[in-house]
């Protein structure tokens, strides 16, 4: 079989499980979907994540709100949200800070912080209050 060939199968497998898993609305399949077709915010997101790791925080942010505004799935929400948090925690903007944790534990409530962004002395403490006042 040919590469161009071998291409076309797997593309048209792909179109074809995304197809049929369009109705679905569990967390494992919609991981699968956003894998097959990215969201429409998604290049945004990469960026604005992208800045963020480079210390480009404005233009991170500016990123971050644009993707948000394209449309993100609700784990590329949460992450988004997430970040924008850590960005005014990091700028003792608390309230703003405590604000964009809501958002992204209401977009995906099992999210949890990685061990070194849950040490953090600034925004690890803010994040542990507001995950415990949502599971209340």
């Amino acid at each position: 079989m040919n590469v161009a060939c071998h291409r076309a199968r797997i593309r048209f497998a792909a179109f074809a499980l995304s197809a049929a898993l369009a109705a679905c609305s569990s967390q494992p399949v919609q991981s699968l979907q956003s894998l097959l077709s990215p969201s429409k915010g998604k290049a945004a997101l990469d960026t604005g994540l992208k800045q963020y790791e480079e210390g480009d925080y404005a233009d991170s942010a500016k990123s971050l709100a644009a993707a948000l505004d394209l449309g993100l799935t609700e784990r590329e929400s949460a992450n988004a949200h997430k970040h924008l948090a850590f960005m005014h925690c990091a700028a003792s903007r608390e309230r703003l800070c405590r604000d964009e944790f809501r958002k992204a534990l209401a977009a995906d409530p099992a999210l949890d912080l990685s061990p070194a962004e849950a040490g953090h002395p600034m925004w690890g403490p803010v994040f542990r209050a507001v995950k415990a006042q949502g599971s209340r």
